[in-house]
């Protein structure tokens, strides 16, 4: 006897179960919201191919074991256990994550060859210099912060990247309202109309960046962005002459969500942009779906700066084709005092001449 499945299916809106009506609609108990059975079968149907698309050729190498890429050797980081691709020549050097010293190690396996790299264009000094007038002008950083001498381990790492190519295809509720104002001799009034506004639209996405490092900070490599992809060449292990390479860890599988996410935001701000005529825009419920996703990899330049202030680690990043700076600063609790203090002084005292004013 064959093995029976149960299906279920879940609202797209909120993604509480749904229930079939005998009015003929599957409908959600939680959000109310109604949905054709074939347009709920489709939606499911494109969600659950999307999470395990076929990335071509990267999966059956990524399972075999790897290409191996030419003249690179591979040193290991005995304190956080990074693998980094370098090449030949390079002797010694320290992990861009912990800035603790790493060893080369036995021959590995090399990673999967990327398709594609973005050379740095900017240089190991300019990344410097970028990060040095970051700080400036930062009036509650504290004085002895970044000082000359630690700048000088920031490194350049070629970051590994998916890029997602994906078309999205579906439609949207949204909840709108136009709102007019009027008077007579007597009253003012407020006159509120809601609409439901229902769209349906297709829109293609192109070079979706995902970091596929799990050491990296993915909002501190979101935030580099945006990189120039006209700059992107065919990969070359000389590219890493001088410069770091670190090897993907998250699989295109697990990063689509982040892609997703992103286009799915996007393609959000334009449904609702096309009923900007209305006084308030909300989404009611949305039913986006992925189409023929792709992935490429390619590596981006990145310079990485760790700076220990007391007890605590800040990292930054700089974009080694814009210059771009990015990271996190300390702020001096004496300067942050001072500061308020002037604040509350300033605000008391115009207080102060209001209330004269006012009693007078």
């Amino acid at each position: 006897m064959a093995e029976e499945k149960n299906i279920s299916y879940k609202c797209p809106a909120c993604g509480s179960p749904l229930t079939f009506d005998p009015g003929g609609k599957l409908k959600c108990g939680a959000c109310g919201n109604e949905f054709d059975v074939d347009a709920v079968k489709r939606f499911s149907d494109a969600e659950n191919s999307s999470r395990n698309f076929d990335w071509g050729d990267y999966k059956k190498e990524f399972q075999k074991g790897s290409e191996k890429l030419e003249n690179t050797r591979v040193y290991v980081c005995k304190s956080c256990g990074a693998a980094i691709e370098t090449d030949g020549t390079t002797a010694a050097t320290h992990c861009p994550y912990c800035d603790n010293e790493v060893i080369i190690s036995e021959q590995l396996s090399g990673s999967i060859k990327p398709n594609a790299v973005i050379p740095f264009s900017v240089d190991k000094n300019a990344a410097i210099d970028a990060v040095k007038n970051h700080f400036k002008g930062k009036k509650l950083l504290p004085n002895d912060f970044g000082a000359t001498h630690k700048l000088g381990r920031i490194t350049g790492v070629y970051v590994p990247f998916w890029l997602f190519d994906s078309g999205i295809d579906g439609n949207m509720n949204l909840n709108t309202t136009d709102v007019r104002h009027y008077s007579d001799s007597k009253y003012n009034y407020t006159e509120t109309k809601h609409y439901l506004v229902t769209l349906d639209g297709s829109m293609r996405f192109s070079r979706i960046p995902v970091d596929g490092s799990e050491k990296m900070d993915n909002d501190l490599m979101d935030a580099l962005e945006p990189f120039d992809y006209s700059g992107l060449t065919e990969f070359n292990p000389a590219y890493l002459s001088g410069f770091l390479a670190d090897r993907f860890d998250e699989d295109p599988d697990e990063s689509l969500p982040r892609a997703s996410a992103r286009m799915n935001t996007s393609a959000t701000e334009v449904f609702c942009g096309c009923a900007s005529e209305f006084d308030s825009v909300s989404v009611k419920s949305s039913n986006l779906s992925l189409v023929d996703p792709s992935v490429k990899y390619v590596l981006l330049p990145v310079y990485l700066l760790n700076l220990s202030y007391k007890n605590k680690n800040y990292r930054f990043a700089v974009n080694g084709q814009t210059g771009k700076v990015v990271g996190e600063l300390p702020i001096s609790k004496i300067k942050s005092f001072l500061h308020f203090s002037a604040f509350f002084a300033v605000a008391g005292a115009i207080a102060g001449v209001i209330a004269h004013f006012i009693l007078r």
